[in-house]
C-alpha cells in the first residue's frame, strides 16, 4: 500500500468521533477464572470523519481528498484532536516531554515514541509521523539543535543524531504527530441539505501499520 504523505483535512476532522482499539483473546475455563492474552503489542485507532451539516465547499474537500486517495487504496495522515502531543492538550509540545532513549555511545538513530502511564503501568507507543518544525530534543538535560546536531525522517519518526549520545544521557524529546490512516471503504454517501449545505454522515477510517 503506498503512503500519501498529506493530512486529511483538519478543519473537517475537529469533532469526529474515535479512539484507540485493542484485540483481547479471552478463554473462560471450567472453574469460572479466565485466560486472557492479546495477539497485539500496541493499539490501533478508528476514527469516522463522516460530517454533519457543512457548506458544499467543505462536502466538496472531502470528496476531492477521498477521490485522489483512490478510496482505501493510499493511506494519509490524520490528526487526532484528541491526541496530537507529547504533552498534556493543555500545552505546547517541549524538549523534556518524552524519554526516547538513554545514551550509550554506539546508537545514532532513535524513534520517537509516547509513553502512556497509569499507576505502575506504562505503553510506549511509537510515533512514525511527526509534525514538521515541531520536534525538539534534549540529551542530558540540554537542547540540542536540529540540522547540527540531528535530523529527523518525518516519513518515519526517527531521529538521527551526528554523534552518538554519551553513556548514560538521557535522550529526550517534544512533538506534535499526526496518526497514519486509510479510509475503511471505497464508498461514501453524501447528501444536499440546501443550496448551501449538505452532508457525509458517515466515512470510517483506520489506522495503518508502517
Amino acid at each position: 500500500m503506498a503512503f500519501h504523505d498529506i493530512r486529511f483535512p483538519a478543519n473537517l476532522s475537529f469533532g469526529a468521533l474515535g479512539g484507540p482499539e485493542r484485540r483481547t483473546e479471552i478463554v473462560t475455563l471450567a472453574n469460572g477464572y479466565e485466560e486472557r492474552n492479546t495477539p497485539w503489542a500496541h493499539g490501533r485507532r478508528r476514527y469516522d470523519a463522516g460530517v454533519g451539516l457543512r457548506s458544499l465547499d467543505d462536502i466538496a474537500q472531502l470528496v476531492a481528498f477521498f477521490e485522489a486517495r483512490e478510496g482505501q487504496l493510499h493511506g494519509f495522515r490524520w490528526k487526532d484532536w484528541g491526541d496530537y502531543k507529547s504533552c498534556p492538550p493543555s500545552r505546547e509540545p517541549g524538549m523534556l516531554d518524552q524519554l526516547i532513549a538513554v545514551g550509550d555511545e554506539v546508537t545514532t538513530v532513535i524513534p520517537l515514541v509516547k509513553h502512556y502511564v497509569s499507576g505502575a503501568q506504562s505503553y510506549a507507543r511509537p510515533i512514525a509521523k511527526p509534525v514538521e518544525g515541531t520536534v525538539r530534543i534534549a540529551v542530558g538535560g540540554d537542547e540540542v539543535q536540529e540540522g547540527i546536531d540531528w535530523t529527523i525522517d518525518l516519513t518515519t519518526g526517527r531521529v538521527t543524531f551526528v554523534h552518538a549520545p554519551d553513556i548514560g544521557a538521557e535522550v529526550r524529546a517534544g512533538f506534535a504527530f499526526d496518526v497514519p490512516v486509510r479510509f475503511n471503504t471505497d464508498r461514501i454517501e453524501t447528501s444536499v441539505s440546501s443550496f448551501h449545505a449538505g452532508q457525509a454522515p458517515s466515512v470510517p477510517v483506520i489506522e495503518v501499520r508502517l
